[in-house]
């Protein structure tokens, strides 16, 4: 399909995503239309669909995108580490990566169901990888005797979730720098597998 005419699609297409980002994340994907996405953008509806199939693309898109960044990030985190010094880096990152990307965070979690089955498979292969990651760490730890946990798949979902829940309360400018809540964090995550 043709672009219109004075289109640019190396402006105009992150400018969709970054508008569907923005309305996903405040109204909930079910209520937002392609024609407001279009509204947001300053083109017209049909406009959208030079750089999308559709809104299921979009918000697949945007999914993908964040954990692939976060998959990235995570692989570069350094090697080596003992198992403590494993967990602690990963808990870092996490709040690190994830206090940069509300809206990602919002949407990862809470528009999963608004993924056709198809689109749900990927997404949750890519989380997978990103908690089996933190498994690995803390099965490493058992192992090592440096953690004490009775269900390294359970102790991952709980740490996660509390990592992640940060998000729904933290401001940069608040009470508490980032650094001061990722020391905070990492004490209790480290508490919490008893090392």
């Amino acid at each position: 399909m043709a672009r219109t005419q004075g289109s640019h699609s190396d402006i105009t297409g992150p400018r969709v995503r970054a508008a569907a980002l923005h309305l996903f994340a405040q109204h909930g994907y079910a209520a937002v239309s392609m024609r407001q996405i279009a509204r947001e953008v300053g083109v017209q509806a049909g406009a959208l669909y030079n750089y999308t199939p559709d809104k299921q693309s979009l918000l697949f898109d945007l999914m993908q995108t964040h954990m692939t960044e976060l998959l990235a990030a995570r692989d570069d985190m350094p090697d080596g580490a003992t198992p403590v010094e494993a967990l602690e880096h990963f808990t870092r990152l996490h709040l690190r990566f994830h206090s940069e990307r509300p809206d990602e965070v919002f949407i990862a979690y809470m528009e999963l169901r608004n993924l056709t089955p198809e689109n749900f498979t990927k997404i949750e292969a890519l989380r997978r990888s990103y908690e089996d990651s933190l498994e690995t760490i803390l099965r490493s730890g058992v192992s090592s005797a440096d953690f004490e946990v009775s269900d390294p798949k359970i102790a991952t979902m709980a740490v996660i979730a509390m990592l992640t829940g940060v998000n729904t309360w933290f401001r940069e400018g608040g009470r508490l720098s980032l650094a001061e809540v990722e020391q905070i964090y990492w004490d209790m995550v480290r508490k919490a597998v008893g090392a």
